[in-house]
């Protein structure tokens, strides 16, 4: 998959690359075997999912959400999640946050907060009962983290092999809710989840908890789930296009100062002020959205949905749609 190269700057910066990319896939498609190949000009994109995909009303994400420094008002273009990153590469908008005033936003959110897996199939359900999808929707999905959340609560009541089993079938059922949009003509990029077992939560959990390792246990689940939805997602190379965010976020950690990032273990926000309302103003000392990974114990920050967001762009210019 090729990625965009990204420095440690602002998370905003993504959607000048989104705009190179697209750039530079309209002057490929002029070229090269004798004949024109049209590049995909999406007219409608739509995301569902979870947090991760949500912009509210008032245009708040479920990450670090940037202010004004000296009105504190709220500027939702700034700091974009991944389905911002993705839209705005296209020219397209979501009417929770339209900074350029477009007339008819073609960008629509069916993710909502804390869906897990049953609640993207309920989205997909709410969604075809009104209409249908074609070859010209762009249609993001990400969920799973919240599955995976749920299933790890049960534990110890519940055994690890176990949870793994049902980690698996609904990785499973993610698969066949996006292979339930490809089979209806839309053009899907989906994402993989984090790996859970590094995120702040994930390492609180592992020092107050020393029953088992259960940061461990986490990112087994996690991979569980992710396997079984790579393994069952329609594998043509057209229809759907995938974006390995968990191999990501694993580099990240791995080699965070080679990366741009100087925290990767650690939730940047004040636990007295959680994401949605998590802002540029309401850190803990020294945390910044640039260059932290995490906003909240389990939530990727504007960094980490920059990185997202640029995979994502790769994807879906690059996909033969």
């Amino acid at each position: 998959m090729k990625m965009l190269k990204q420095g440690a700057g602002p998370a905003g910066r993504t959607l000048l690359a989104a705009a190179a990319l697209v750039a530079a896939a309209l002057v490929a498609g002029c070229g090269g075997g004798g004949g024109q190949i049209e590049p995909f000009a999406p007219k409608r994109i739509m995301a569902f999912g979870d947090e991760a995909s949500v912009i509210t009303a008032e245009g708040k994400k479920y990450t670090i959400n940037a202010v004004d420094a000296t009105t504190s008002a709220l500027q939702c273009a700034n700091n974009p999640i991944w389905i911002q990153s993705l839209a705005s590469a296209f020219g397209l908008v979501f009417a929770e946050c339209n900074p350029t005033n477009q007339t008819t936003p073609a960008g629509k959110i069916y993710a909502q907060p804390g869906a897990t897996v049953a609640g993207l199939k309920a989205q997909l359900d709410t969604f075809f009962s009104s209409g249908g999808f074609n070859s010209k929707d762009l249609v993001a999905v990400m969920a799973g983290a919240n599955d995976v959340l749920e299933l790890y609560r049960q534990y110890p009541q519940q055994g690890a092999d176990t949870l793994k089993a049902q980690a698996r079938e609904r990785g499973r059922e993610l698969a066949r809710q996006v292979n339930r949009i490809a089979n209806a003509d839309g053009r899907v990029i989906v994402a993989t989840l984090p790996d859970m077992g590094t995120t702040p939560f994930a390492l609180t959990e592992r020092a107050n908890k020393p029953d088992t390792d259960r940061a461990k246990l986490l990112s087994e689940l996690t991979t569980e789930f992710n396997t079984q939805m790579r393994i069952t997602l329609i594998d043509d190379g057209r229809l759907i296009g995938l974006v390995l965010i968990n191999e990501e976020v694993e580099r990240i950690v791995r080699f965070n100062t080679s990366y741009g990032f100087a925290n990767v273990t650690e939730a940047a926000c004040l636990a007295t002020a959680l994401a949605p309302e998590c802002t540029s103003k309401t850190l803990v000392t020294n945390a910044n959205g640039d260059t932290w990974l995490w906003a909240t114990s389990t939530l990727m920050s504007p960094a980490g949905q920059s990185r997202l967001g640029s995979l994502a762009v790769s994807r879906a210019v690059n996909n033969p749609f």
